[in-house]
């Protein structure tokens, strides 16, 4: 789908821009509402605020993903905590080559819904449990619950035949990784396949040879930050924050 600014999107069914994963949660939010509403107005004024901040937190709205061949897209919104070259462990599926990996941090106020970086056909899903410690941490990369996935690019992509990988990193809070993404399933670049519930962090290890185009402190947008592009000859990327 292309974006016409002649032709601008109609705002249709309200469920459609909340992810289904947070219905159960905004039920129970307006539930104790309801219930605190007999007890005190301070209270249910509390309870309206944290309900209005449940619905703003599972909030899914649709994305404009480029489509040009080459690119790799955020899987996330967030910042870029870290861009390191790594080597990979070995239960993530992506070979033992160094590469790029960046991170992204997600607050409790980003949209937390992940989003495929580029076409492919996923080769690899491996779920590890760990700890929770600060998802900002370097650390939760290798610490933390995870859920990882490899993904085989495809298409008309320069880089089509090299893997790339994407994984969920649960956080200090977040207690709960879901992901839709199934062995042998095939997905567009931009399109939805998971969420994490109530602050994370996403990593993603570029294609061996690939260079991060993005800096540490950048903001990303899920879905249509470019991270990095096959066809670029450009050198890792530095940034320079400006007052």
């Amino acid at each position: 789908m292309t974006f016409n600014p002649k032709h601008p999107m109609k705002i249709g069914n309200i469920s459609l821009h909340f992810n289904a994963a947070g219905w159960p949660f905004i039920g129970l939010f307006l539930g104790i509402t309801l219930v605190l509403s007999l007890i005190s107005h301070v209270l249910f004024g509390l309870g309206i605020i944290a309900t209005l901040w449940c619905f703003y937190f599972f909030r899914d709205p649709p994305r404009v993903t480029p489509i040009r061949s080459g690119l790799v897209v955020s899987p996330a919104d967030g910042q870029v905590v870290a861009v390191k070259t790594v080597t990979p462990e070995e239960d993530l599926g992506l070979g033992s080559e160094p590469r790029t990996r960046i991170s992204i941090f997600l607050n409790v106020i980003n949209v937390h819904v992940n989003r495929i970086p580029a076409d492919g056909i996923v080769t690899s899903r491996c779920y590890r449990p760990g700890k929770f410690v600060n998802a900002s941490l370097d650390k939760a990369s290798v610490d933390n619950e995870r859920m990882a996935l490899a993904l085989q690019l495809t298409g008309d992509h320069p880089a089509a035949g090299k893997t790339l990988g994407v994984v969920q990193i649960a956080g200090l809070i977040a207690r709960r990784i879901l992901c839709t993404a199934q062995i042998g399933q095939t997905f567009k670049a931009g399109e939805r396949y998971g969420i994490i519930r109530f602050g994370s962090r996403t990593d993603i290890y570029l294609p061996v040879g690939m260079t991060s185009l993005v800096s540490v402190g950048q903001l990303m947008i899920g879905g249509e930050t470019v991270l990095a592009d096959s066809t670029s000859s450009e050198t890792t990327r530095q940034g320079e924050q400006r007052e």
